[in-house]
């Protein structure tokens, strides 16, 4: 019995040895048959790799912004004004920038109106507290300005034209009523680029000065909207 088990456990032994040999055999002739699949080493009949992806595309004509490097900007400009306690009235000016950056500007400006009575004036018939020369009234003003949203204003699909807010401060001189005051100028704007030079401006600014024209010294706000056009150069 035991001699039987001896035989049948060497013949085991002997078949698994001749399989493992056979697949050692076998195994590099496996590996160079992957080898030979290997995309990597896939040609043409000419020689070269065919191509997997095709870099053709279609490309989008962009026009960039010819926005001039020009960094003064100047213009002209009219509104309203209403000079406290002497009514709204016209006004008109020039300005002047400088772009010191992308961000902040400098501005000068010129303006000039003419008031008109006050409401005492009006209805007391007395006589008038100013002379004509008196009533005109022209500031100086000199600023330093901050762009706080540039942006972009579409007109339809295909036209796009350059923006801005702005915040502006200064100060500056009023001459009006025969004396000339220390002006604290403030406000805001808004900057539109209609072409590549030429821009629009809408503003509204406070001018704030003392004058005891009424007999007693106060504080007056005079708070000014214009609508201008400047050009860069």
């Amino acid at each position: 019995m035991e001699s039987r088990l001896r035989v049948l456990l060497l013949t085991t032994v002997i078949a698994l040895a001749g399989v493992a040999l056979s697949g050692c055999a076998l195994w590099p002739f496996g590996r160079h048959h992957a080898a030979d699949s290997s995309p990597t080493e896939a040609s043409d009949a000419s020689g070269a790799s065919p191509s997997v992806v095709d870099p053709t595309v279609s490309r989008r004509k962009v026009k960039a912004p010819k926005i001039r490097s020009s960094d003064f900007e100047v213009g002209v400009y009219a509104g309203s004004y209403s000079a406290q306690d002497f009514g709204v009235n016209p006004v008109y000016g020039a300005r002047l920038a400088y772009h010191i950056s992308e961000d902040f500007f400098a501005e000068g400006l010129i303006g000039t109106s003419k008031t008109g009575l006050t409401s005492y004036e009006e209805l007391s018939g007395s006589s008038a507290l100013l002379t004509d020369s008196e009533r005109k009234l022209t500031y100086y003003n000199l600023g330093f300005g901050y762009n706080i949203f540039p942006g972009e204003v579409f007109i339809g699909r295909n036209r796009a034209f350059n923006s801005a807010v702005y915040v502006i401060g200064g100060v500056g001189a009023t001459k009006f009523g025969g004396s000339t005051h220390f002006t604290v100028m403030a406000g805001a704007g808004y900057r539109l680029l209609l072409t590549d030079r030429i821009a629009a401006h809408l503003d509204i600014r406070d001018h704030v000065f003392q004058n005891d024209l009424l007999g007693y010294q106060k504080t007056v706000h005079n708070l000014e909207s214009t609508l201008g056009v400047t050009t860069y150069f």
